[in-house]
């Protein structure tokens, strides 16, 4: 029976299905085919055991130990662990030298350092100091083509300026 796995790559290969000796099945669609026909064959399905290493290997149970020896996917299975044991070690032999850089910000004091005046938007922060640093005339300067505005208000009203309308 293994035989009929051995070249399972070609997806037009047929195989026997191991539930029914009378279906031929393309490799393609093998899976699909063993779940469909375990279920209309239960007892055929209880004599058979599933490969650990390849789902497609329906194997008797009495050859399940002798199958699991000698499976050809198991090499498989094998170098990838092997492979992964090693990358796991290189891993944790290098050791994480990464340390934090020294943070220069104090968020507190840049906030006890700003005016007391709140942001509104559209209006120039001018606060009451008369000091010839604050007496710079502030223009607005548009980047709009002529004949074009900028909007007087927020492209949305908040659900809780809605003047009661909410439904």
């Amino acid at each position: 029976m293994e035989d009929n796995y051995v070249d399972s790559l070609d997806p037009e290969k047929l195989i026997q299905c191991p539930y029914d000796k009378n279906h031929q099945i393309r490799a393609c669609r093998f899976p699909y085919h063993l779940i469909k026909c375990r279920k209309n064959h239960p007892d055929v399905a209880n004599k058979l055991a599933t490969c650990p290493f390849n789902a497609r290997h329906q194997v008797p149970r009495a050859e399940i130990s002798h199958h699991i020896s000698s499976c050809d996917d198991k090499s498989c299975i094998e170098q990838d662990v092997v492979s992964q044991s090693r990358n796991y070690r290189c891993e944790a032999l290098t050791v994480n030298t990464w340390q934090c850089p020294p943070c220069d910000e104090d968020w507190d004091k840049d906030l006890w350092e700003q005016s007391s005046t709140t942001f509104v938007w559209g209006t120039a922060n001018c606060s009451g100091n008369n000091s010839p640093a604050n007496n710079v005339v502030v223009e607005h300067k548009s980047n709009l083509a002529s004949g074009m505005r900028v909007p007087k208000s927020l492209p949305y009203v908040l659900p809780w300026k809605s003047n009661g309308n909410a439904q």
